[in-house]
């Protein structure tokens, strides 16, 4: 295939500039060149069934026309203002009738200040300072998400530990860490602690699922102990259900931050609560004391704001989630029927929209337990399903609605050649 660049010539150019030779985000030894649908092609022209969908937004696939329609028909009247525009308005009223737990929302542009707002926004209406994480939850790039997110060494239950150079002890200290699953150990901590602000949680942590009871469990703890509670829904929200996480489980939170598939592929991210917690976004009502500065330059810009209305407006159609799910489902089957077939112990883990396998003989429930028996195996499957086309993260597998039966096919192939690869290792 004749190209300008071949991937290996880009992925030099990158070792130049790019720290890692990459965005820290993804495998810098691939280069993607185009996605349309349910595939994306690599620059040397190597086509792949895409699982990984921009870690999550592309929830009907790449390109798709209504939405391109939408972002077309916007481009022409303006990219961004710095100021209000209707598309914007329209997008939180679409937030607002989905989300049960939003009265009002405030956007941003990604997920990480989303929940750094959504703590800040805690403690000055509660007017503590502590807030309780799980150990293995992410929730962005602040410096209070960034830690104990993957922890190298275990220690003991509450201590944070930083996951990044250049945070101070202070924030730290901040900190409380409990185990995800645990309500025992939650209980304990705020009996103990009365400065706790919010408890911020990932409804689904990674993939990892809730116990029954224990979101609805966290809930009361919250309410009897005057602790806001957060789901971050940067990757439930729109994706377990229209309604996400909250409609999907039947537990409201107090704040609740959403991202990716509500900027249709665009950078958008928005935090929600109640009127009165959003108040604090309002300085002529609650006095310059208890204001909370927000602005960000693209922040609710109308071209990301169109792409999400009309990808939610998708959404909304009938049958939409149950394809979802039900391509899942088959997804998750056929994993199930080809590592059993080869005798390779392992657990699919996660929820039909999202989920993964952990090679191990054991059920994972949290961070410390969630663990590859041996992650060379891991590796190798990962490895031979990219040789084989189907493109995924080391650890999660996005389904789209995209996918049709011929990906399908073809990823059933691979899986297969994938189990027989790690049973013979």
């Amino acid at each position: 295939m004749n190209r300008l660049h071949s991937q290996s010539e880009w992925i030099s150019r990158a070792r130049e500039v790019l720290p890692a030779a990459g965005f820290g985000n993804f495998d810098a030894s691939i280069v993607i060149a185009r996605g349309e649908g349910s595939r994306v092609w690599d620059e040397d022209g190597n086509e792949y069934v895409d699982y990984l969908i921009g870690s999550g937004p592309m929830l009907l696939g790449h390109g798709h026309p209504e939405v391109m329609e939408a972002v077309l028909e916007q481009l022409p009247k303006g990219m961004t203002f710095f100021a209000n525009n209707a598309r914007g308005i329209e997008l939180a009223e679409a937030i607002v009738d989905a989300v049960p737990c939003c009265e009002q929302v405030r956007f941003v542009t990604s997920g990480s200040e989303a929940d750094m707002y959504a703590i800040r926004l805690a403690r000055a209406f509660t007017g503590k300072s502590r807030i309780l994480k799980f150990e293995g939850g992410y929730h962005g790039m602040s410096a209070e998400a960034q830690m104990s997110l993957a922890p190298m060494k275990q220690v003991n239950f509450p201590t944070a530990v930083p996951d990044s150079a250049g945070i101070p002890q202070g924030v730290a200290d901040e900190m409380l860490i409990a185990p995800f699953n645990d309500l025992d150990a939650v209980a304990g901590l705020l009996n103990e602690h009365s400065d706790i602000a919010a408890i911020i949680v990932e409804p689904l942590q990674r993939i990892i699922p809730a116990k029954p009871g224990f979101l609805q469990g966290l809930r009361d703890l919250c309410t009897k102990h005057g602790v806001l509670l957060i789901f971050d829904e940067i990757v439930t929200g729109f994706r377990l259900a229209y309604g996400g996480a909250q409609e999907r489980y039947g537990v409201t939170p107090d704040i609740c931050t959403l991202g990716k598939i509500i900027g249709g592929g665009f950078p958008l991210a928005a935090l929600g609560a109640s009127a009165e917690i959003m108040a604090h976004f309002d300085k002529a009502t609650v006095g310059a004391e208890k204001w909370l500065m927000q602005l960000g330059t693209l922040s609710g810009n109308p071209v990301a704001s169109a792409a999400g209305l009309k990808t939610m407006e998708i959404l909304r159609r009938p049958g939409q989630y149950e394809r979802l799910r039900q391509l899942g489902q088959t997804l998750m089957d056929m994993q199930t029927e080809a590592l059993n077939a080869v005798g390779v112990s392992h657990r699919i883990c996660g929820d039909p929209t999202l989920f993964d396998i952990y090679f191990t003989d054991a059920d994972p429930i949290d961070y410390r337990s969630a663990r590859h028996r041996d992650p060379a195996v891991n590796e190798a499957w990962n490895a031979t399903l990219r040789r084989n086309g189907v493109f995924k993260s080391p650890g999660k597998l996005y389904p789209s609605l995209a996918l049709d039966e011929e990906d399908l096919d073809l990823t059933r192939r691979a899986i297969e050649q994938a189990s027989q690869v790690i049973a013979t290792a």
